[in-house]
């Protein structure tokens, strides 16, 4: 099982929501390439980026730190954040990323996700943030009216990576991942399934790996010293 550690930007700094809501911000380092670099050196392979500026405002904003990342780490990366036409891809893409997650638009317009996933095969992500058994999109702001797993289903017919699945009612709470949800989900697709949201302890790691996830992202809990990335490395196998 991968460990991701995640660097959400906002101003091109490193920052966490609680819940998703943007007037619930805590700033950890101004430094994203830092930060990344911190994590490679405790040990981890790859990096969960997600561009907040951009998923508000449905195009990439933090352009800049996430190619700095790339060129100074050797960290295998995935982005996320207003990814919503294939000019984003691409310009993503150049910067030496390894994969994209597509929440808003592949939720609204799974034709032009279809198309996209299979121009670029293996380099999309679906990312699936749910409160509750709802899609929710638009930076966490909205939701849709189709149900995670049935959503889930359809697209892991597609040759894309993986599929990220964040509780938004856990994620920034510290509280532990949704393992009943993330469970269901696992075993309704043939695709990794990356847990993202309440990833607090080791026993999470643990727990995670028990239900055969793909990888597992881990955010404010190694900020705030809840959980030391090279003790969530050994617990997950690496």
């Amino acid at each position: 099982m991968d460990v991701l550690p995640a660097i959400d930007l906002i101003d091109g700094k490193c920052v966490r929501l609680v819940q998703g809501e943007y007037d619930k911000q805590i700033t950890y380092r101004d430094n994203p390439t830092d930060q990344a670099k911190e994590f490679q050196d405790f040990g981890a392979d790859w990096l969960h980026v997600i561009d907040l500026d951009g998923a508000k405002a449905g195009e990439p904003i933090n352009l800049e730190a996430i190619r700095d990342i790339a060129s100074n780490t050797n960290l295998k990366i995935e982005v996320g954040g207003g990814i919503r036409d294939e000019a984003a891809i691409a310009s993503l893409l150049d910067t030496g990323i390894t994969r994209l997650i597509i929440g808003t638009r592949a939720v609204a317009e799974f034709d032009w996700f279809s198309e996209m996933a299979k121009k670029y095969p293996n380099r999309l992500v679906l990312g699936l943030d749910a409160r509750g058994d709802k899609v929710a999109t638009h930076g966490w702001l909205k939701e849709a009216n189709e149900s995670l797993i049935e959503f889930a289903q359809k697209a892991a017919k597609l040759p894309i990576a993986a599929i990220i699945y964040t509780d938004i009612t856990k994620d920034g709470m510290l509280a532990g991942p949704n393992l009943e949800r993330t469970r269901s989900l696992v075993e309704s697709v043939e695709i990794p399934v990356v847990a993202a949201g309440g990833v607090t302890t080791v026993d999470d790691v643990v727990s995670l790996e028990k239900i055969s996830v793909g990888g597992a992202v881990i955010g404010r809990s190694l900020y705030e010293g809840n959980i030391n990335l090279k003790d969530a490395l050994k617990a997950a196998g690496y």
